[in-house]
């Protein structure tokens, strides 16, 4: 494991001091296994048709952690990798992910990670995804997740995604498949600067009476970035879907936001909403008048807003 990743790990999974002597975990780097270990609840595995892993969680697991981070450390990398999560009913499990992109010798740099998750009937299971790029140079440093949940009845996924920096082009989509009264609680949060683009898309189908979804986007666009958030929510029963989109644009940035609703069901309650505005003059000043310079008092109020 070289020092790129160690870095790395600090920052997008947390992973720090001795947290993996007794947790689950797989370390990805450069497309190849930098280490593994399965514990007694949760068995990792290589898949057999393709790069990727398969993931077992025994609905012993309660409260355990997984770490499955993934790092491209320089250019001419385009690290493509399939991993598939089976969650047994009853499970109560965190799964770390999180991915680092660096080039800094002139060529682009990528990682797509394409997850399924297969989530048994009450599990309830906590996904924790980071993604950052670092480097210098015209290389370009792309990071394209996708996601596809399919949870069964009562089963609850959450999922927290953060964008950090240094991602010159991103295109993150995820769908899901809820049974009856399944819960999908997304919160995202994308920073973009510069001439970076990125790309949200979510598409989730209530199947199953009385299930729910939470979709909430907080973005940050500076400098010359683009970004744009495309959400449908199909209620097909009785059932409870809410997308949010809120947005800040600092310079030139842009925004393009689209949610969309169909409710096949007279009993589907489902909104939408949108808002993209700049930085609030008075807030500015009255941080500035505490002591903060313009840029310190811009950064405050960003920091703020992603964490909601």
């Amino acid at each position: 494991m070289n020092e790129t990743t160690r870095e790395f790990l600090k920052i997008v999974s947390d992973i720090q001091g001795n947290e993996l002597e007794t947790a689950a975990f797989n370390i990805r780097e450069d497309s190849q296994c930098a280490g593994r270990q399965s514990t007694p609840n949760i068995k990792i595995d290589s898949k057999e048709d393709g790069p990727g892993l398969v993931i077992h969680i025994s609905k012993n697991a309660q409260k355990e952690t997984v770490y499955i981070p993934a790092c491209v450390t320089h250019g001419d990398v385009d690290d493509l990798v399939y991993n598939d999560f089976y969650v047994e009913a009853g499970a109560d499990v965190i799964i770390v992910a999180g991915c680092g992109v660096h080039t800094s010798d002139g060529h682009d740099a990528r990682h797509n990670g394409i997850h399924r998750f297969f989530i048994g009937k009450g599990a309830h299971v906590l996904y924790k995804e980071k993604h950052i790029g670092t480097g210098k140079g015209v290389g370009k440093r792309t990071i394209d997740p996708v996601t596809d949940a399919y949870l069964e009845d009562d089963a609850v996924l959450e999922m927290d995604t953060i964008q950090l920096s240094g991602v010159d082009s991103t295109v993150r989509k995820t769908s899901g498949k809820l049974g009856a009264r399944a819960k999908l609680i997304i919160h995202e949060r994308i920073m973009t600067d510069g001439d970076e683009k990125a790309k949200t898309e979510f598409e989730v189908e209530l199947n199953g009476e009385n299930s729910g979804v939470d979709l909430v986007s907080r973005s940050v666009a500076k400098g010359n970035s683009y970004q744009e958030y495309h959400s449908t929510i199909k209620g097909n029963c009785r059932c409870t879907g809410h997308s949010e989109c809120d947005a800040i644009l600092v310079g030139n940035g842009k925004v393009n936001a689209a949610p969309a609703l169909f409710a096949g069901d007279i009993d589907a309650s489902l909104i939408h909403e949108a808002a993209i505005g700049k930085i609030a003059g008075e807030q500015l000043i009255k941080l500035q008048t505490l002591g903060l310079t313009s840029e310190e008092a811009e950064a405050k109020i960003i920091e703020g807003f992603l964490r909601g």
